[in-house]
């Protein structure tokens, strides 16, 4: 048999099912596309990779591509579209079975449907899930439509029920006869539409992409400093590198799995200490995987004005608003720092994250749609799921039990007392 596996949000070697079924085959290659649509505009206008969430993209699939040379198996790397690429790939290596992991979301679905439609119907698609904590199958419930709907709930569910797979086990080298030879080349940055720019100095996400940036982070966040073992206290940080993992850019594109991580926090508790906050880290996976089912349950809701609670709210659209807020020149301090570190890094805190989100559509009143599309633009750590999901809650139209409003001055007292995270980015236009 020969195999390909098609890489889209699961860019590792380490704990990746498609990839451990696609080498029990004779020959295999690999596959990947920088698909135009999602470096497309969107209806807003904005481009739906930014240049920050490009750079990461590219040392991850370099990372990749390296990685998977070692196990001689040949990447072949397209920009446009996988139609157009991936039928005539697997004529000329007479693929028998594509391997990748399985999307559910609307652009992911067409994207699959448009290669389906051109390729041989001979060839099998392999399927499977792979970006969970809990899997699918392990989940206590008889369908996604039963999935409850308040996160407390469903952690309980999972957290009585379930149990967390053991990583695959690292992959065999292949037959050095099975590293074909690729003319295809990756992409530059400006290649894919962007200039080349130099992080900014103050960004609290100084990290590159690749399976083995992830794995560094680890080694360095949990094992070096130890920082793990008072994540629960510092999570709500502002300002450097370490109030948080900032694992969630590797874990959006699949650089590493959420049960690799899940397993070295186990060890980390086995080794050092077992406390809240390692408990904590574990809490934010499930509420990663929690936005993930959500969106399986809804499917398409989630991308629509009434949210998967179809509550119809007279949003606004005004496009001075857009630009204050985008530009952090708004009439609030605390929100013009977080939306300029934003625009400067292409990160921002949790904390921030639900702050400007509240701002733009509690307080301001704005279409919520058009605040997720720029999120998607700017964000290094980009998911799908994650940023529907947030989004909605933070706008009264999706799982917020309680649909609070955030109030940024009393937020900017509690969590930036000094007023140093302001003063940081707002250079002298407040103190």
């Amino acid at each position: 048999m020969n195999n390909l596996i098609w890489f889209r949000n699961d860019l590792r070697i380490g704990d990746n099912s498609s990839l451990n079924d696609a080498v029990k085959g004779q020959k295999v290659i690999a596959f990947y596309c920088f698909e135009t649509i999602f470096f497309d505009y969107d209806t807003y206008g904005f481009k739906r990779t930014g240049k920050y969430r490009a750079k990461f993209l590219l040392e991850t699939v370099t990372q990749l591509k390296a990685a998977l040379e070692k196990l001689n198996i040949a990447l072949f790397i397209y920009v446009g579209r996988s139609e157009d690429f991936l039928p005539k790939l697997t004529e000329q290596h007479n693929i028998d079975t594509v391997f990748l992991q399985k999307e559910w979301t609307r652009d992911e679905q067409l994207v699959l449907e448009n290669v389906k439609n051109k390729i041989s119907p001979s060839i099998q698609f392999k399927e499977v899930y792979d970006q969970f904590l809990f899997h699918p199958d392990d989940i206590p419930y008889t369908s996604f439509k039963s999935i409850q709907e308040i996160f407390t709930n469903f952690r309980k569910d999972c957290e009585a029920h379930c149990k967390v797979r053991a990583p695959q086990m690292p992959i065999k080298a292949m037959s050095k006869n099975n590293l074909v030879r690729t003319k295809t080349e990756l992409p530059t940055l400006n290649q894919l539409g962007f200039n080349d720019f130099t992080q900014h100095t103050h960004t609290a996400f100084p990290f590159q992409g690749g399976e083995h940036e992830a794995q560094k982070r680890i080694e360095q966040y949990f094992w070096d400093s130890q920082k793990l073992a008072v994540y629960k206290k510092t999570r709500n940080g502002l300002i450097g590198e370490n109030y948080s993992s900032k694992l969630s850019a590797w874990l959006a594109n699949g650089s590493i799995s959420p049960r690799t991580i899940y397993w070295e926090v186990r060890e980390f508790e086995k080794e050092i200490v077992k406390n809240q906050s390692t408990y904590w880290l574990i809490f934010e996976l499930i509420w990663r995987d929690y936005f993930k089912y959500i969106s399986l349950k809804h499917g398409d809701k989630i991308f629509g004005l009434t949210g998967i609670l179809q509550k119809p709210y007279e949003w606004k659209t005004t496009p001075v608003a857009l630009e204050k807020w985008i530009n952090g020149t708004t009439k609030e301090p605390f929100i013009n720092a977080n939306m300029k570190e934003l625009l400067a890094t292409g990160w921002m805190s949790n904390r921030g994250r639900q702050n400007v989100a509240s701002f733009w559509s509690k307080e301001l009143e704005q279409d919520w749609r058009i605040g997720a599309a720029y999120f998607e633009r700017m964000l290094i750590d980009y998911d799908v799921h994650s940023n529907y999901g947030n989004w909605m809650y933070n706008s009264g139209v999706g799982n917020d039990p309680r649909d609070r409003k955030f109030n940024s001055k009393s937020q900017a007292d509690r969590y930036d007392s000094t007023g140093s995270y302001q003063r940081l980015w707002l250079q002298g236009t407040l103190f």
